[in-house]
Order: structure tokens, then C-alpha cells, then sequence
């Protein structure tokens, strides 16, 4: 037994006007399998790279699907699933590959081992709006980087989805966010969610203002979302044997490395986590305790409803004018 499914697909590289909604016959989930109706997307940079050929590896054309995080309900499972049954509450792991499993759409088949339970009393927009950013500076800071206690962290392109996860991350852990914003527009929103200083990177000198804003001393972790020549940089506001962790790539000339020794560098993919059974319960656990008590609150950029707004949603996060995660309620 079939079942239609309105899915974003596109056929060829290049901007939001590619991706278009077709109707698409997903088979009945086989072994292993389940099948979730989609409530709601949360969009990510990858995504936009991956449309464009620009990501770290390229889809398969055509018909390729796009897609890393969706909030839904299991409909259906087949045989040798049991962690999941229909009725329940789900979201997507983002750990698959994307032109073969990707979200959008109203509908999906993904394997079991690509869901988590969605925390219980989560809403499907918030949902959609929290899993990848918080695993991702869960990932990076806690796990990666060793965060503790009283550490000062740079957070770099702190407007973003992950950015603004980081600052909550980084509050809950009793440690102290610096962040850093291109332009004066977002200080005060990026104040309000938490960041003790925002530096901002078109007028100030990061480096500088980081050594200035820790009495001279620097900081103890960078997590960078920017990559490029700048990465190297950075070794410049950290601490002796300090962490610096790269987990984007926003300018995508090719990394350069700090020369600050002694420091550790860490490339950060959140694959590392969600990747194994024992990644997702942390991270599932993590980010229940977090979104229960409050101290991870996700913030929304914009919900679009409608997957006919993909592209609209995909335009306004090349265009970076929001702050946090942009969603759209299918």
C-alpha cells in the first residue's frame, strides 16, 4: 500500500527558486521503517548550501529531497520497529544522508534509527525549532570542548540558530557567553537572550575586544560558525592550551589554522553525536531537561505556513536578517 506525500524536491543547483512541492508515493514503511506525518520544518544552513552544491558533499540529481529537521507523528511503522508506535510524537535526528531522506514534505519514511521521542508537552513548531540547534552546542561545548563552570566562550555568528542556542548552552552550564554579531542591529536582542557582551564584528576588533572584555586573559572556548581565514584569528582571543571549535562554514574559502600554541582544535560535526544510539539518548535527555525547566527556550526567527513558502523561507535565510530558527508549519 502506497501513500501520497506533497514533498519539496529539486531537480537542479542554485537559489530558493529551485525547490519545488510534487506529489510524491512513499510504500508502505518496510522493516525497520516508520512513517511520520510532518508538522513542522526547521530550517538550517546546510540546507541552503546543499540546494546550491556548496555543502561538503552533493545531492543526487535530480528529484533530490532537502531537509535535516521535522516535528511530527508516527502514522505507520513496519515489521521489527520498537521504539516507536503510531500515535507518537517524534522528531527527526538529522543523521541522514539528504537527498535520500530529507524532510520537507508532508509526509516521510524515515529508518528508526532517524527519529527521537519529541520531549513531552513540545509543541511541533517548537520542536522543529530545537532538536539540531541545541544537539549542535551540546555537542560542540559539553561534550566536545569540555564546558564547565565559570568558562568564557566566544560564540561567533551568535544571531544564528545555533548561535542562539549557544548562549543558553552556555548560561545553563554556569559558564559566561561572548558573542559576536556583524552589524549593531542585533546587540540588544543578542543581550536579551543572555550574551554578557556582544562584540560587533564590522566595527570592533574581535580578537582584541575578547582579550579586552576577559581583563587580558582570553577566552576559554571559541565556537565558530564562520571558518575561513578569520578561523585563524581567533587562536588570538584564547586562553594557553584554550579550544577552539569549527562547526560551520559561512565563508567558504578553506579553513586556516591558529598558530597560538598550545590550543585544541576541534571540526565539529554533529553526525559525531546522533550517530549512535548512545549520542541520541544524551542528547534527547539533554534537551528535555532543558526545554522542561526552562533554561532552553528556542527562538523563533519567523514561522512560514505552508510548504508552498519554502522558498520564501529559504530567501530570508540567505538573507540573514532574522535572529534564531526559522520554521515552517506544514
Amino acid at each position: 500500500m502506497t501513500t501520497s506525500a506533497r514533498t519539496v524536491l529539486f531537480h537542479e543547483l542554485g537559489g530558493p527558486d529551485v525547490l519545488t512541492v510534487e506529489e510524491v508515493e512513499l510504500p508502505a514503511p518496510g522493516p525497520g521503517e516508520v512513517l511520520v506525518k510532518v508538522e513542522a520544518l526547521g530550517l538550517n544552513r546546510a540546507e541552503a548550501l546543499f540546494r546550491a552544491g556548496t555543502y561538503y558533499y552533493r545531492p543526487t540529481l535530480p528529484a533530490s529531497r532537502n531537509g535535516y529537521e521535522a516535528a511530527g507523528e508516527v502514522e505507520a511503522v513496519g515489521e521489527k520497529v520498537t521504539a516507536f508506535a503510531p500515535g507518537a510524537p517524534v522528531l527527526s535526528a538529522a543523521n541522514f544522508e539528504l537527498s535520500a531522506h530529507g524532510v520537507y514534505g508532508d509526509r516521510v519514511l524515515l529508518p528508526e534509527s532517524a527519529l527521537v521521542p519529541r520531549p513531552a508537552g513540545v509543541d511541533a513548531v517548537t520542536g522543529a525549532a530545537a532538536w539540531l540547534t541545541y544537539t549542535t552546542a551540546y555537542g560542540a561545548l559539553v561534550e566536545r570542548a569540555g564546558l564547565v563552570p565559570g568558562h568564557q566562550v566566544l560564540i561567533t555568528g551568535a544571531s544564528s540558530g545555533v548561535g542562539t542556542a549557544a548562549i543558553q548552552v552556555v548560561r545553563r552550564a554556569g559558564a559566561v557567553p561572548i558573542v559576536t554579531t556583524r552589524t549593531d542591529a542585533k546587540r540588544q536582542g543578542l543581550l536579551a537572550l543572555g550574551a554578557e557582551h556582544v562584540i560587533v564584528s564590522a566595527d570592533e576588533d574581535v580578537v582584541k575586544e575578547a582579550r579586552r572584555l576577559t581583563g587580558g586573559r582570553g577566552v576559554d572556548i571559541v565556537l565558530d560558525a564562520i571558518g575561513g581565514a578569520g578561523f585563524a584569528e581567533l587562536g588570538g582571543a584564547v586562553v594557553r592550551d584554550g579550544t577552539l571549535v569549527s562547526y560551520g562554514w559561512l565563508d567558504e574559502r578553506p579553513i586556516l589554522l591558529p598558530r597560538q600554541w598550545p590550543l585544541t582544535v576541534h571540526g565539529y560535526a554533529n553526525i559525531s553525536l546522533t550517530g549512535t544510539a548512545e549520542g541520541r539518548h544524551r542528547a534527547t535527555h539533554y534537551l528535555a531537561s532543558g526545554l522542561a525547566d526552562g533554561t532552553l527556550r528556542p527562538v523563533l526567527g519567523e514561522v512560514f505556513d505552508g510548504l508552498h513558502r519554502i522558498r520564501d523561507a529559504h530567501r530570508l535565510m540567505e538573507s540573514n536578517r532574522h535572529t534564531g530558527k526559522i520554521v515552517v508549519r506544514v
